[in-house]
């Protein structure tokens, strides 16, 4: 695993996660989207790990999911305490954005791996 690139995703994906969360916590429409927008972010973070963490599809996916999942935790747990979400979601959306983060690792690393077409051929 490829500790730098966790950490850096996790990073952009907190603050991202955070942002959302205090914006929600003002704006009720953002509030209404924490779901969708939470997993949107772990993917995030989970496309910044798998784009350039090097290594296999294996490595890719334990590392995505869990820069999803701690940056969703972070922002989760942040939401939590301004009185935003109630405690289960602590646990499904963790799970949840950490299956998006893996994804989104996946998604990337099988777009870096895939072959680019013969631009001289037209």
């Amino acid at each position: 695993m490829n500790t730098p690139r966790l950490r850096y995703a996790t990073f952009i994906g907190t603050l991202l996660q955070a942002a959302m969360v205090i914006a929600g916590h003002f704006v009720p429409l953002v509030k209404t989207g924490f779901m969708f927008g939470g997993l949107a972010l772990s993917l995030v973070a989970g496309v910044l790990y798998g784009a350039r963490a090097g290594g296999g599809f294996a490595a890719a996916a334990a590392g995505g999911a869990l820069a999803g999942g701690a940056c969703a935790l972070i922002g989760i747990l942040l939401s939590f305490m301004l009185g935003d979400v109630t405690a289960p979601v602590i646990a499904f959306g963790t799970v949840g954005s950490a299956v998006s983060g893996l994804l989104g690792a996946l998604v990337s690393r099988a777009a870096a791996k895939a072959p680019l077409s013969d631009r001289s051929a037209s």
